[in-house]
């Protein structure tokens, strides 16, 4: 009996132990759901200036990432004329926006497309009003677009693309202001729905190699599979225009930028933010 009872305590220190560890290596979902309304509520108490200026160096490390993006993947097209589209697709997924976003979650940045969800829980918790959220979708947008041209001109400026990269980024800006509203909609739509997943993993990580790997798979998926992001488009387009795209400011925004926003809203507050409010938050209640 004495053996038994020791090997009991034992295994009941062993189950402790891992279940100690878990929760160290990860928030469960609920818990995650809780942190981003709380974050949500701790962005919509900011300034109209910290979240703008946030929006611009979130914006600019969502362009950096988009030009690696065309640097890597947009010089492939050996493989493309190889008739191996699907892997130019994966490096143009694999290398780039997964780097920006990082920078965006672990240095800080306003990300609009993320806060579509954060906002939206916080409000949903009643952490938020309908008026604080306003203000951070439109000056982290705001901040995003002036972010992203920015580094576009830098880019541009410093004759870094190389030709193969540039011809990438010039079809890719052309075929983006050529797609149907709808369906640019729906590309929004189906873009950010792996966008925000990808944020909610990185905060259920509380390492930052945890955070990037968290990242790295939905957001790399979300480029090969060509689906559409607003604040990465607010790089390639401007991009493509002053390489010699035959595209109009006009033509980016009322092509791409809005119907693509559009999607983008509907999938961080809706699709993610609003099922698991259903799931875990006061609606479940």
């Amino acid at each position: 009996m004495p053996l038994v009872s020791a090997r009991r305590v034992q295994n009941s220190r062993v189950q402790n132990n891992v279940a100690t560890n878990t929760k160290m290596d990860f928030l469960t979902p609920p818990q995650v759901y809780e942190a981003v309304a709380t974050a949500g509520e701790t962005k919509a108490k900011m300034s109209i200036f910290k979240t703008f200026y946030l929006g611009v160096l979130a914006g600019c490390y969502i362009a950096f990432g988009s030009c690696l993006a065309m640097t890597v993947g947009g010089a492939c097209q050996g493989i493309v004329a190889g008739g191996n589209l699907g892997v130019q697709k994966l490096l143009l997924g694999l290398f780039g926006l997964p780097t920006g976003l990082a920078m965006v979650v672990i240095a800080g940045g306003e990300l609009f497309t993320g806060n579509t969800a954060f906002l939206s829980a916080a409000v949903i918790e009643g952490k938020a009003t309908p008026g604080q959220l306003a203000k951070n979708w439109f000056f982290s947008y705001l901040g995003n677009l002036v972010g992203s041209v920015f580094l576009a001109y830098l880019v541009f400026a410093s004759g870094a693309m190389a030709a193969p990269s540039v011809a990438t980024v010039k079809a890719i800006t052309v075929a983006k202001t050529s797609i149907p509203f709808s369906q640019a909609v729906m590309r929004g739509i189906l873009c950010n729905w792996l966008v925000v997943m990808g944020i909610w993993q990185a905060t259920a990580g509380k390492e930052i190699v945890s955070k990037i790997f968290g990242i790295i798979l939905p957001i790399s998926a979300f480029v090969t599979m060509g689906f559409e992001h607003s604040v990465a488009n607010m790089f390639f387009l401007p991009s493509g225009m002053l390489n010699g795209a035959e595209v109009t400011w006009t033509m980016i925004f009322m092509n791409n930028l809005l119907p693509v926003t559009i999607g983008n809203t509907i999938a961080g507050a809706i699709l993610v933010a609003g099922s698991y409010a259903l799931m875990y938050g006061k609606p479940s209640k």
